[in-house]
């Protein structure tokens, strides 16, 4: 009879017509088939702008706290977090970037230009020592990027064997010679970046060509297996992602790349970070959801030539982008970070969780000072992005089973299009906690949810965060770092397996039960 009366309210719940304040949700507790992986809260450092100097790297004889050199209140934000993998070091950098330029002692490394990002003079202070150090005091795996577009497969090689090979070799002594005894443990690599445009202006069959190349001279040192990532489509090119699956042996990679940014209007003209409309409100999540059916098309191809789903698709590039802020180097994609940048992120990593079977790696575009940091500074100060909080708040969902959900809601319209109100996703981890991550995206109005929790025997609600403000451009500023942040909601209960809250407008929550 129970069984009965479920079914005929999930039908009830199936033809009604929600409105736009009141959602039902329904959790399957005891479904759960893939996990979340990790790695898809990865991160971003490129030598663009205020990124790595200004932002990450102060030297080891600043004023400003540092470990090795780098801002130590970012290393324990980082920690906080539970990063898991940062790369470096581009981004289109990484296809004029010649490794060897970036070791030994730092007063002798030769100087270059950065002719991607601003024509600014890169120093190379900043290398393949400082960054892995910097891995190593995170407790993160390195994703590090090669340089396909203007570089060798020796190069790439040695680069490998320099960092990887605990034996006798001219690399190995290299790096001993520069202060390095043991080898690092790196298993992430990139064979160059948007090689269909920075990295070479290549095409797909010259580039799975070049592929072959360098992934046969990338070799396995001891126990450090590499985990070769192919750099994959811009945006919803299917061809090249076909070209990727077909062309090279799956053998010699383990992930294709997606690069996928989000902007308010075209790409010239890319709208404002801050004092926005709310056409441009919607018009960015509108093209943030997109995400979801690209997921849903590359990995419909990759089904194709790998049913198994062994390789990754890894989207090492996403974020907002927007214009430049005023009075900086157009060169430096400065960018404020608002409470819709929070929304955004919400709605973009539970659509990674959605895809956990194909999607194993992802990488937000940036980690300080630029595009949609997590961190912004100024001398001494420092601050967290909304965005910051948003992986503070979804942290618990690393490594745990995604839990399939299936939300019924109203819609915000707007421009004569409409999206979902709320996204919804949920996870349950080795000891048995659910988390549920929601966001509703209705700058105005508030959302009645009812969450029925199937399969969960027990459990009792322990805590619910929830990220909000006053207005969708709400921004934390360095006179007032907390404008937007995590704080608890009371306003939530759940008997009988039924969750119910009422979620205000322009809000994510992550609620807990254990």
């Amino acid at each position: 009879m129970k069984k009965a009366l479920f079914i005929y309210s999930f039908f009830l719940i199936s033809v009604t017509t929600f409105s736009q304040q009141e959602a039902e949700v329904i959790v399957n507790a005891d479904l759960g088939q893939y996990n979340i992986d990790k790695h898809i809260y990865g991160h971003f450092s490129e030598h663009l702008g205020r990124c790595i100097y200004d932002g990450l790297w102060v030297g080891e004889n600043s004023s400003i706290p540092n470990i090795n050199g780098v801002r130590k209140d970012i290393i324990d934000a980082l920690k906080h977090i539970k990063i898991p993998n940062l790369r470096w070091p581009g981004g289109c950098f990484a296809d004029e970037y010649h490794w060897m330029d970036g070791i030994g002692a730092r007063e002798n490394r030769p100087k270059m230009v950065n002719t991607h990002w601003g024509g600014v003079v890169e120093d190379n202070s900043f290398g393949t020592h400082e960054f892995l150090n910097l891995c190593e005091a995170l407790g993160t795996e390195p994703y590090i990027c090669g340089n396909m577009g203007s570089g060798t497969v020796e190069e790439m090689s040695k680069w490998v064997e320099y960092i990887t090979f605990d034996g006798e070799s001219p690399m190995a002594n290299l790096r001993k010679k520069n202060g390095r005894e043991k080898p690092w443990k790196v298993q992430f690599w990139g064979v160059g970046n948007e090689n269909w445009g920075c990295g070479g202006n290549m095409t797909a069959e010259g580039y799975a060509e070049n592929y072959r190349r360098y992934a046969t001279y990338t070799r396995d040192y001891g126990d450090n297996q590499l985990y070769k990532i192919a750099g994959g489509p811009n945006v919803d090119d299917y061809h090249w992602m076909t070209t990727m699956m077909k062309n090279i042996p799956h053998r010699m990679m383990k992930g294709v790349s997606l690069h996928n940014y989000a902007f308010t209007r075209r790409w010239e003209d890319k709208g404002d970070a801050t004092g926005f409309s709310e056409d441009d409100y919607f018009s960015l999540l509108e093209h943030g959801s997109r995400m979801d059916n690209l997921i849903i098309r590359h990995s419909a191809i990759m089904d194709l030539y790998d049913p198994a789903k062994k390789i990754g698709l890894i989207v090492d590039e996403w974020g907002a982008w927007y214009n430049v802020e005023k009075n900086t180097n157009p060169g430096f994609l400065f960018q404020q970070n608002t409470l819709r940048d929070a929304i955004l992120a919400g709605l973009v990593l539970n659509t990674f969780h959605k895809h956990a079977d194909r999607v194993k790696m992802a990488n937000i575009a940036q980690l300080v000072n630029v595009l949609q940091a997590l961190f912004l500074t100024e001398g001494e100060k420092m601050l967290l992005t909304p965005t910051y909080h948003v992986f503070d708040m979804y942290k618990v969902h690393q490594d745990a089973t995604m839990l399939p959900t299936v939300v019924k809601c109203g819609t915000y319209n707007r421009l004569n299009k409409k999206l979902d109100a709320i996204s919804v996703s949920a996870s349950k981890d080795k000891n048995g906690k659910v988390h549920i991550s929601f966001v509703n995206i209705d700058p105005v109005n508030s959302i009645d949810i009812d969450c029925n929790i199937r399969g969960l025997i027990g459990g009792k609600l322990t805590s619910v965060n929830i990220i909000t403000a006053t207005n969708t451009d709400s921004h934390n500023t360095f006179d007032n770092p907390n404008i937007v942040h995590i704080e608890d909601y009371k306003g939530a209960t759940y008997k009988n397996g039924v969750l119910t809250l009422k979620m205000p407008s322009k809000s994510l929550m992550t609620v807990e039960l254990n």
